[in-house]
């Protein structure tokens, strides 16, 4: 018997173009990297389920074919003085970043306030107002939106015509409704 992978993990983008209802953003980043303009720190902030930490993961790999995730403070701030072994950028991703504690941000200012240049960092959040302002005011700022129903919708029909499953259009469209403009939740609500 096969294991069942749930649809928000089974169908997570892997590329910008891939990324539901974020395409300002996606091409924001794109030619951001294309144009070498990548600032040092971004902070991606929105809803939940809506692509923060998807786009922040193919942003690392495609700025250097690899990803790097450290949630720890103190082992991020020893390990960044170290330059990347492969590719030419270290990144990283700290999701849920309002959850640090106050002595985690103002460690982690210290960093940011010079970083290396080998070193990329993508914070993600939904709680952009938990966050200090000296830190807001150090990173390149993308405001996340939730997805609207129609593209939600069309993606469900996307992902049911790749599993062969024969749907009416009018349950896609309350599943994108009941969804509230969060992908991950249409995918766990259609699974």
């Amino acid at each position: 018997m096969e294991q069942f992978i749930v649809s928000a993990r089974k169908y997570r983008p892997q590329t910008f173009k891939d990324v539901v209802g974020q395409q300002t953003i996606t091409s924001t980043l794109v030619n951001a990297i294309e144009n070498n303009h990548l600032a040092q720190a971004l902070l991606f902030t929105g809803p939940r389920g809506v692509g923060k930490t998807t786009c922040a993961r193919i942003l690392a790999r495609k700025i250097n074919q690899i990803g790097y995730d450290d949630p720890n403070i103190r082992n991020l701030i020893d390990q960044v003085r170290i330059p990347p072994q492969t590719g030419i950028y270290k990144v990283y991703i700290i999701d849920e970043v309002h959850m640090l504690s106050s002595a985690a941000f103002n460690a982690f200012l210290k960093t940011l306030e010079e970083p290396p240049k080998h070193a990329i960092f993508i914070l993600a959040t939904t709680e952009k107002h938990k966050i200090i302002p000296t830190i807001l005011s150090r990173c390149q700022i993308f405001d996340f939106k939730r997805i609207t129903v129609n593209d939600a919708k069309e993606y469900l029909k996307e992902v049911a015509v790749s599993q062969n499953i024969t749907f009416e259009d009018d349950a896609l469209q309350i599943i994108a409704q009941k969804a509230d403009g969060a992908m991950r939740d249409a995918l766990s609500i259609f699974d």
